[in-house]
């Protein structure tokens, strides 16, 4: 009975001390959200590319 009741006072010791333990640093989110945002930035910018071309082209033809 005495090692039942060692063995599980041991074993709380044992997990008290590993809870309290600093965790390893997660990756950040937010390289995904830069990524996403940049992709948008992207099309936008390649949107505003193509307009313009197609306006130089219709002021051409004029």
């Amino acid at each position: 009975m005495k090692t039942l009741i060692a063995a599980l006072a041991a074993g709380l010791f044992a997990t008290a001390s590993i809870a309290q333990t600093a965790a390893p640093a997660a990756a950040p989110a937010a390289p995904a959200a830069e990524k996403k945002a940049e992709k948008k930035a992207d099309k936008k910018a390649d949107k505003k590319a193509d307009k313009k071309a197609e306006d130089k082209k219709a002021e051409a033809k004029k």
